[in-house]
């Protein structure tokens, strides 16, 4: 059983707890779902740090899922080690498989002015997506292939440490919260995975075809430049 399900399983039997303990008039600590989250994370036993040169060299010339067939080259992320802040959107795009970094397209060059609007460099952010190779015509991600390097994301964000996770676009966040809901609805709201607070926003690429919705992305890098800072809520 995977440390995330073990968590949903705990988180359910804490939720029950408090409920039967409501229904018999008993004492009960009230909690939000963050603070349920946190305690689950404590109880949780945590697996050993890895660093990112061994989770690298453990992925190998991985071929764990379909995209391998047609990729150029893995693109595992780029970043510090710890950094404050961890960036995942969700899949390569043509100029990330030729050149095997994430982000370094147009999309990328818009999230490096969106980070610079916030008074945030990309040198202090680590940066990855949640599958590790181009889908075939930039499609969404398939769940069978998120699974796939759901346990190298993982153990990227227990070795960068981030003190706190932005995803870009729907699909990471979708899949890192394990969810259907819109973006729309998710993005604007702090969560939490692995014990982080994870903040969800819009992908760069949507950015530079619907530039309307900019404000709203730099409003959410704001909250996040200001979670750093330690003036922003976190639940």
């Amino acid at each position: 059983m995977t440390s995330m399900s073990r968590r949903a399983r705990l988180l359910a039997a804490l939720r029950a707890n408090l409920a039967c303990r409501g229904r018999l008039g008993l004492g009960r600590v009230v909690g939000t779902p963050a603070e349920l989250e946190r305690l689950a994370a404590a109880l949780l036993p945590r697996p050993p740090r890895e660093s990112l040169e061994s989770i690298r060299r453990r992925m190998g010339q991985c071929e764990r899922c379909p995209l391998a067939a047609d990729r150029r080259h893995i693109v595992f992320g780029q970043g510090p080690e710890p950094a404050a802040i961890m960036l995942i959107g969700e899949a390569p795009g043509a100029e990330e498989d030729r050149q095997g970094l994430p982000f370094v397209g147009p999309a990328g060059k818009l999230l490096n002015r969106m980070l610079a609007a916030v008074g945030l460099r990309r040198e202090e952010v680590y940066i990855t997506n949640i599958v590790k190779c181009r889908p075939p015509g930039n499609r969404d991600p398939r769940p069978e292939e998120a699974a796939a390097c759901r346990p190298f994301l993982e153990a990227q964000i227990r070795a960068v440490a981030p003190r706190v996770i932005c995803t870009l676009g729907r699909p990471a966040a979708q899949a890192l919260l394990g969810t259907k809901a819109p973006i729309s609805t998710l993005r604007g709201r702090w969560h939490r995975v692995l014990g982080v607070p994870l903040l969800p926003t819009f992908h760069p690429a949507f950015l530079l075809r619907s530039p309307e919705r900019k404000r709203e992305a730099y409003q959410d890098l704001k909250a996040v430049a200001r979670a750093l800072e330690g003036k922003e809520r976190l639940d």
